[in-house]
């Protein structure tokens, strides 16, 4: 596999049906729309957005909850689609939902959780053989091993995040997505499992498409990251240069609203920008640039031309038009970015 690329979405979208509009043509909400991404082996890269910018439908678009409307995902070399996956795919494949609690059957106990997928891939010769495998999994997670007696409903929203773990790890999958692992969680909490998560990631060469919308999170444990607006990518970029030197002005307004402890670390941000107006309805996206309703910079091309991913560096891509020729200063004419 060329450059050990072990996931690539290729132009991928996601639409979703959303009645009609007043001329009777169907209306769509486009909450994935032409997103084109490589992931490498062993590598961890961070998909970061607000709300309803489409994380979590790539997510379960490449685990396969979703037919993608168009584009394509090639998982180790091989064109998937949710219809038809060989089981070595969802083998090698797996996911952590954000909230523990729902994704764990209230009706069986630790053990029965995590001998389930044992025995739908036929991992084990026999029970005993499903049983040490296990314990084997809740030592993995930091979890004692009479924990498999347990119900979920008896332990606490951290130790179920961590049997939903083993559960992803039981497979000893390739590739394992963590949708916002620790959002549901306490602080207290929350750095165990991340240490854990890069313990097992180091451990075990896991490759991680980690969403979240912490950017802080991003800057400790990503080697790469990905920001989303409005389903499609704004910019990539390694994590060091992500947070030294944003391109995209939407990059730029999130690293400078990050919250900081000192002095230092502020000198660190870019300038403070400020958006202006809202997000546009992922049902009615304005022409040209997703992003130029609240962008200080927007120029009418903006208004008019949706931009391509323009190189910026090493592995560095930027969706802007003015991407490489400056952005000048914020346009404060509000009647113009109307």
């Amino acid at each position: 596999m060329a450059d050990n690329i072990i996931l690539k979405l290729d132009h991928l979208k996601q639409y979703f049906p959303a009645g009609k509009g007043k001329d009777g043509k169907p209306l769509f909400v486009k909450a994935v729309d032409d997103v084109s991404l490589e992931v490498k082996q062993g590598e961890i890269i961070g998909l970061v957005g607000e709300s309803g910018s489409g994380k979590s439908t790539i997510a379960y678009s490449v685990i396969g909850m979703y037919e993608p409307s168009g584009g394509e995902i090639i998982f180790d070399g091989q064109s998937v689609r949710k219809k038809g996956r060989p089981m070595k795919i969802k083998k090698d494949m797996q996911i952590v939902f954000q909230d523990p609690g729902s994704a764990l059957n209230p009706q069986q106990n630790i053990g029965e959780i995590l001998e389930l997928p044992l025995k739908v891939h036929k991992m084990c010769k026999n029970k005993a053989e499903r049983v040490e495998r296990v314990k084997e999994l809740l030592r993995m997670v930091e979890l004692p091993e009479h924990y498999m007696y347990k119900s979920p409903a008896s332990i606490g929203g951290g130790e179920k995040q961590m049997v939903a773990i083993a559960r992803a790890l039981a497979t000893d999958p390739k590739f394992i997505i963590l949708d916002e692992p620790t959002s549901a969680l306490d602080v207290s909490i929350q750095a165990k499992i991340i240490n854990m998560l890069l313990k097992l990631q180091k451990e075990k060469n896991l490759t991680y498409l980690f969403i979240t919308h912490d950017l802080s999170l991003m800057r400790n444990i990503a080697d790469r990251v990905a920001i989303l607006y409005l389903g499609k990518v704004a910019e990539i970029a390694p994590a060091e240069t992500f947070f030294r030197r944003p391109e995209h002005p939407y990059t730029q307004m999130l690293i400078s609203s990050i919250p900081v402890v000192s002095e230092e670390e502020e000198a660190l941000k870019p300038a403070k920008i400020e958006s202006r107006g809202e997000i546009p309805s992922p049902v009615n996206i304005p022409p040209g640039c997703s992003f130029h309703l609240r962008c200080p910079y927007v120029q009418d091309i903006c208004k008019q031309d949706d931009p391509v991913m323009v190189e910026r560096g090493e592995n560095h891509q930027a969706r802007c038009h003015y991407c490489g020729v400056g952005l000048g200063t914020p346009n404060n004419n509000e009647e113009e970015t109307k």
